[in-house]
């Protein structure tokens, strides 16, 4: 009997067991309920009676809830798309002016059934950023490299309040063509990315010749496993859409910070990235021109690093010839007295338009102004009215004296301070008599403003690319205007670079549809206000520019 009991009692928990593996199993793999009822909300920010179509900022609050859904993605007419998990998601509609939009939204339950749902949203943006779109496209299109020359093309730095730590490069600067080196990394400057203005839509696409550098926290996204940064095959191809919106990045928050930014952030839809890959899409234009763009992007699973990527309309390219070394022209300003007049002469007076930059100052040759004392030449700008100018000061110029093509120039100088101060070391076609300015070309060794002391500027001027439209560059050299430092240009028939002590921070890729393969001659300056030097300081009442020496090698 008690046999018979424990017997039954085990068939009894077998049978019961056997049913509840049953009711599991048709529980996870039975009947699937697609999802239904889908319903979306949509909350224009700022919309009342008076603003029907929200406050101008664009921004809509979205919210999809159906039975049965376990995820929501939104598809926008702006050719936008986004996953939305929860189904809430706040989207900025960029297009200026009002426009309606469609909004599709596919809910997804079980098994990958899904249904869908579109509703329109008519939304008034009042968010432009006109010249930013001009910069990036030309009007048409344009094509952006890396500027693998530049000191600090790719750098990083915190994300960060603190004025002074959340600045461009504070944790690490890349030299120039430092991923070069090594296949691990050079793949980083075969991207050519193209910006393309297509009627008002401003749309991207990266060739990246098939090969990412890849942030090595996101390696896995192109299967890699090395652990550090790395090349990967990947596929980028593909047009992405652009869209505008104004930054709330620390940058805009606070006034003090050493970084500027021009306030616009570019959105590149479907994962669309500047050719390291960060995992994020969105990238914050700090400044640009028609030839030079910086951008800044917060890395993706690390709010707390922002990374800095510079780049220029010039395509990369590694110049052979590196130095020259056969002196052949030099002013070591040993004399006392006035400059050697066999290798110097003077610009005088006000030129037209204060030398076509507004400028202040009236050039004289007069001791007060220009000597050479102490084993350096001096160059003192002085408030003083002379021939109705409020300033005098100094210009010389190797013209008709001494003229080269191609070279190493070098220039040891301690720069001036003052508000307004604008001193230069820069060279000019020797057929701009014949020619005129800017057909001869122009090369800016070195530029500095008193109203921004120890940045040092690089330019080149040339038809097209004249004025504010040179093609430039700038970086910071603290005690510039404290003590010396050698101011350097290398120019070679491929490029023309330009350094501080020997840091590159701006090439050139030279050829043969610019004026830079001809004769040249050199020139010394101090310049006061002007479009470049801007306001003067009321209390100024004088300045030097002292130069050691002038070298030139061939």
């Amino acid at each position: 009997m008690t046999a018979y009991k424990s017997f039954f009692k085990i068939v009894s928990i077998f049978v019961l067991f056997t049913f509840m593996s049953c009711q599991d199993k048709e529980s996870s793999f039975g009947d699937i309920y697609p999802p239904s009822n889908l319903q979306i909300t949509a909350s224009i920010v700022g919309q009342d009676s008076s603003n029907p179509n929200g406050d101008g900022t664009g921004i809509v609050n979205f919210t999809a809830v159906a039975d049965n859904a376990i995820s929501y993605k939104y598809i926008f007419s702006d050719n936008t798309n986004y996953n939305a998990p929860s189904g809430i998601l706040q989207k900025r509609f960029n297009q200026n002016g009002l426009h309606s939009y469609n909004v599709t939204v596919v809910a997804s339950g079980k098994g990958g059934v899904s249904t869908s749902k579109t509703i329109s949203v008519e939304v008034l943006s009042n968010y432009q950023d006109a010249q930013s779109v001009q910069f990036l496209t030309g009007g048409t299109h344009k094509n952006w490299y890396w500027s693998a020359s530049e000191l600090g093309h790719l750098a990083v730095g915190p994300n960060s309040a603190d004025a002074t730590q959340n600045y461009f490069g504070y944790y690490y600067m890349a030299a120039p063509w430092e991923k070069a080196a090594s296949a691990d990394s050079s793949c980083l400057y075969n991207n050519v990315l193209t910006f393309t203005l297509n009627g008002n839509q401003l749309q991207y696409e990266l060739n990246n010749n098939g090969s990412t550098f890849f942030n090595s926290n996101y390696e896995s996204v192109a299967g890699g496993s090395a652990g550090y940064d790395h090349c990967y095959s990947y596929n980028a191809s593909g047009v992405k859409t652009v869209t505008l919106s104004p930054s709330e990045s620390l940058v805009m928050a606070n006034p003090d910070h050493l970084t500027q930014t021009t306030g616009t952030v570019m959105n590149f839809s479907d994962n669309g990235f500047m050719g390291y890959y960060l995992g994020n899409s969105s990238y914050e234009i700090m400044s640009i021109t028609a030839n030079r763009m910086v951008v800044r992007v917060l890395q993706g699973n690390n709010s707390g690093l922002a990374w800095y990527h510079i780049f220029t309309t010039i395509p990369p390219v590694q110049d052979p010839i590196t130095d020259y070394t056969n002196l052949v022209w030099s002013d070591e300003f040993n004399v006392d007295g006035a400059p050697d007049s066999s290798k110097w002469g003077y610009d005088i007076g006000t030129g037209s338009g204060g030398w076509g930059n507004g400028e202040a100052q009236y050039y004289t040759n007069s001791s007060n102004n220009v000597i050479v004392q102490g084993g350096n030449l001096l160059i003192t700008a002085k408030a003083q009215s002379f021939n109705g100018s409020n300033y005098t000061s100094a210009r010389l110029k190797s013209q008709g004296n001494f003229q080269f093509k191609y070279g190493k120039v070098e220039v040891r100088a301690k720069l001036p301070g003052g508000a307004g101060t604008w001193p230069a070391i820069w060279m000019l076609g020797s057929n701009i008599s014949t020619v005129s300015w800017p057909n001869c070309g122009e090369i800016d060794i070195m530029e500095e403003m008193g109203n921004n002391p120890d940045v040092i500027h690089a330019t080149l001027h040339y038809p097209g690319f004249s004025g504010s439209n040179g093609v430039t560059n700038s970086a910071t050299f603290l005690g510039a205007t404290s003590g010396f430092k050698v101011y350097k240009a290398i120019w070679t028939p491929n490029s023309i670079k330009f350094y501080v002590d020997g840091v590159l921070y701006h090439t050139f890729i030279n050829n043969n549809s610019v004026p830079f393969n001809q004769d040249f001659f050199l020139l010394l300056n101090l310049a006061m206000g002007g479009n470049f030097g801007g306001n003067i300081d009321p209390a100024f009442s004088q300045a030097t520019m002292q130069v050691d020496y002038v070298r030139v090698y061939q």
